[in-house]
């Protein structure tokens, strides 16, 4: 038996996959397939901002467009560059231990330059737009940056919604680690570029991977048999998507057509997804 119909993973991908994840969203949500209705959303780094929207049941719409926040909270990111690639080093190391190399970027990250906590928590505020967890089980995985361990936000975990989806998007060298109940908290990426395995017990099981094209699938293949879902269905960047990305995921100026290019490619996925989600709820 299965305990939820329907459950959603949104995965990591930076500024353009945050945008092409809401494309897809949207895009979707004008073909009939409204996401939102998942009964579990799990959303890591730039899909725990879309997970948060949907979750709280708003339109994914809202980020066509990058927004920022207001006043003396819109300072741009403070990016410390030679900390962003000391931790890309670290974690391309394929001999180190993985829990070990996530301690040693929790070390870069506490270190790195990269302006106030509160600064990047009201950009993810902004983005969100709601500071309330939502009654629909939302999931949001960040990694504690001293110890290198998964740290799993949900609404009982006493932190503002805009606190763990920044927590979850605090690379290293770009955001601050940001704190929660007394610990820094990292980009929950530095785990599980999906974290799929959260969504274990859904009879259907819909996963979104901006950056399906950038690594190996061993992990998430891993994740989804633990996750032992009846019906899977991925959504990944298709060649038109990867060029409107460009080759920098946090490129700013990609943000719109990265939007348009998930508009676009939701046609598709609608076709791919719409009957596993519309009878996803019918047997077990």
């Amino acid at each position: 038996m299965h305990a939820l119909d329907r459950a959603l993973v949104l995965g990591a991908g930076g500024l353009v996959g945050t945008a092409w994840t809401a494309g897809i969203a949207s895009g979707l949500r004008r073909s009939g397939v409204d996401l939102g209705e998942a009964e579990l959303i799990v959303g890591t780094s730039a899909g725990a901002i879309t997970a948060a929207l949907l979750a709280t049941g708003q339109d994914p719409d809202r980020l066509a467009a990058p927004v920022r926040p207001a006043g003396s909270d819109s300072t741009p990111p403070q990016v410390d560059g030679r900390s962003v690639g000391e931790a890309f080093a670290v974690l391309g190391n394929a001999a180190s231990d993985p829990a070990g190399a996530r301690r040693r970027v929790g070390q870069i990250a506490l270190a790195a330059e990269t302006g106030p906590e509160q600064a990047h928590v009201a950009r993810m505020r902004a983005m969100v737009g709601a500071d309330q967890w939502p009654d629909r089980q939302l999931l949001i995985p960040a990694v504690d940056a001293e110890t290198g361990e998964q740290e799993v936000f949900d609404r009982a975990s006493g932190a503002p919604l805009s606190s763990a989806v920044a927590a979850s998007t605090a690379f290293p060298g770009i955001y601050p680690p940001i704190t929660i109940n007394g610990r820094r908290y990292m980009d929950g990426a530095l785990q599980s570029a999906t974290n799929a395995g959260l969504a274990a017990g859904a009879r259907t099981l819909v996963v979104i991977d901006p950056q399906a094209h950038l690594f190996p699938r061993e992990l998430l293949h891993q994740e989804l048999a633990v996750a032992a879902a009846h019906t899977v269905v991925t959504i990944e960047p298709d060649p038109e998507s990867i060029r409107a990305f460009g080759s920098d995921l946090n490129d700013r100026t990609a943000w719109e057509p990265a939007y348009q290019a998930g508009l676009r490619q939701a046609a598709d996925a609608a076709e791919q997804l719409g009957l596993a989600w519309k009878t996803g709820s019918d047997t077990d």
